[in-house]
């Protein structure tokens, strides 16, 4: 399936509790849409995520259900690890 990372801009500090992520979840489940994990910047105001979904548009009806920002959708390609040239 493919892969994307996306960028998400937040107003405030992001703070989301156990129950935000299980709906979040439920209704990326609904939408085709596997979220894999995320980086959260350091003024927690921004997150890079990656995700497994059939394409973009998936993500973005997940994002907008969920009331998230998907400011950046990006497709991502083969996996590079410096391990891999050594």
């Amino acid at each position: 399936m493919p892969m994307f990372l996306v960028e998400r801009a937040f107003a405030d500090e992001l703070e989301l509790n156990k129950e935000a992520f299980q709906e979040i979840n439920r209704i990326n489940n609904e939408s085709d849409v596997k979220w894999l994990y995320s980086f959260l910047s350091a003024d927690k105001k921004k997150t890079y995520c990656m995700y497994e979904a059939p394409n973009a548009e998936c993500i973005r009806v997940a994002a907008r259900r969920a009331n998230i920002p998907a400011d950046a959708i990006i497709e991502v390609g083969e996996t590079l690890r410096p391990e891999m040239f050594i």
